[in-house]
């Protein structure tokens, strides 16, 4: 098995990919929220850039936001769970939602607005590999807005065996692919906006730019890792200081004790 560098879940890479290939993107969105390619009209990436300033930030927030049909549209990506996804897809859908409200502007005019995340790891206890949220009423389930809408795909719940013709687990395949074995079997399927998609992730994931952005961003993880190493540290041996000052204090005032005893003797 040969182990890919990187995959496609990594966000720098993503995002160049579809921003460079936008109709991939404008697919991939069309089968993760079941509509119609061809029934897109407005399709329109809206922060295509990465910051240069940001290349050798880890924390960089690298998502895709789009408009889709006059809809807000965000996809996420993410690899590790901290135990607080749920939370933060929701704060990124509450940004995206109210980034929309204009000076002077009503809130009826607010669009419909969803967050798409794919995560590598198991977030729902249930075996779906899809789950949807929209605000209802807990008890009559009576929706309270079509406007704020929450897509979760997780990747570790794809079957072994996917069919040709289902192209939404064939895309998630694409994204959870860590071997250039499992990105063969997928060009080896004959699907072809899949085999653009593969040809897509091989061309980018090859260039001088992505690697170039790639080697700050890994540079400002081990930074990071050097800087938290030595606060560790430092505050071990503070700690330490700390804890001896008040063992000496304490062994002072029992060594004062035990002479006015002896002197009172």
């Amino acid at each position: 098995m040969t182990k890919l560098e990187y995959t496609l879940m990594n966000d720098v890479l993503a995002k160049m990919l579809f921003v460079q290939y936008p109709d991939l993107l404008k697919r991939l969105i069309s089968t993760l929220l079941r509509i119609k390619h061809e029934s897109i009209g407005q399709f329109e990436i809206t922060n295509p850039d990465i910051p240069p300033d940001t290349f050798g930030d880890k924390f960089c927030r690298l998502d895709i936001s789009m408009a889709v049909d006059g809809q807000k549209t965000d996809l996420e990506l993410q690899v590790a769970n901290e135990g607080d996804y749920p939370e933060r897809s929701l704060y990124y859908w509450a940004r995206e939602y109210s980034s929309a409200l204009g000076e002077g502007g009503e809130y009826l005019d607010l669009p419909r607005t969803i967050v798409i995340s794919i995560v590598a790891f198991k977030l729902f206890a249930c075996e779906d590999l899809h789950s949807e949220f929209q605000p209802l009423e807990v008890t009559r389930y009576t929706p309270l807005t079509d406007k704020q809408v929450l897509h979760y795909f997780e990747l570790p719940k794809l079957p072994q065996m996917i069919s040709a013709d289902d192209e939404l687990k064939l895309w998630l395949k694409l994204f959870d692919a860590q071997t250039e074995e499992e990105l063969k079997q997928i060009e080896e399927m004959g699907v072809p906006i899949m085999k653009q998609a593969v040809g897509a992730y091989r061309h980018v994931s090859a260039t001088d730019e992505f690697k170039e952005i790639e080697r700050l961003r890994s540079r400002a993880r081990h930074n990071e890792a050097s800087a938290l190493g030595h606060a560790r540290r430092e505050g071990y041996r503070e700690a330490e200081e700390k804890m001896q000052g008040v063992i000496d204090e304490q062994a002072a005032r029992i060594a004062e004790l035990e002479s006015r005893l002896g002197e009172s003797k």
